[in-house]
């Protein structure tokens, strides 16, 4: 990582307790897709909570190999996390990338008007522009390509599905609304997020 990149250590697994509490068959029962929030910041526990609950760490086996909260193909975990933050309590508006194995936060940048150009990204939908975050899911190939060649890009779609699915549940389990998109300008978010 750079030397100027900007780590935030997240709250750990053991303060999750105090965070809302739902049993699984009604987060299932009452998961729906949600384009309506809130403008009340949320938790950087809450926060923790859902990417813990989408990409965390359950336990690492050895240095190759670690289980997480979501099943992956040949554990291979091709996914990354990034962030749009625009309304969480204690970080500064900004992309940010996830960092599974230290449950850590990496600042990337920020860019003025970030609001407007996640809606822009997304085709002029609006709700993420007004939403706390964005979870946006990128993909390393070859995490995948090496061992499953041109299945890969398959078991990566049912990898995010997995991914996804995680999310709405935590989401019901805090109170909070998620919405999947699957409708974007891939250009747009590769700039937004400096990727290739």
């Amino acid at each position: 990582y750079p030397e100027e990149a900007r780590r935030i250590n997240l709250p750990q697994c053991d303060q999750f307790k105090s965070i809302g509490k739902i049993d699984i068959e009604s987060a299932i029962r009452n998961r729906e897709s949600c384009r309506s929030y809130s403008d009340k910041p949320m938790s950087i526990e809450e926060l923790s909570f859902l990417l813990w609950a989408t990409q965390g760490m359950k336990q690492m086996l050895d240095p190759g190999h670690a289980l997480r909260t979501v099943p992956s193909a040949g554990c291979r975990h091709a996914l990354e996390t990034y962030l749009c933050v625009l309304n969480i309590r204690g970080l500064d508006q900004g992309i940010y990338r996830y960092l599974p194995l230290e449950h850590q936060l990496l600042f990337e940048f920020t860019e003025e008007n970030l609001n407007r150009k996640i809606v822009q990204a997304v085709l002029s939908q609006p709700y993420p522009g007004e939403a706390a975050v964005t979870f946006i899911w990128t993909t390393i190939p070859y995490r995948m390509e090496w061992r499953y060649g041109l299945a890969a890009h398959k078991v990566i779609a049912i990898d995010a599905g997995h991914v996804c699915q995680n999310l709405y549940l935590a989401c019901e389990a805090i109170g909070a609304g998620t919405c999947a998109i699957a409708a974007y300008d891939q250009e747009r978010i590769d700039q937004l997020l400096r990727l290739d």
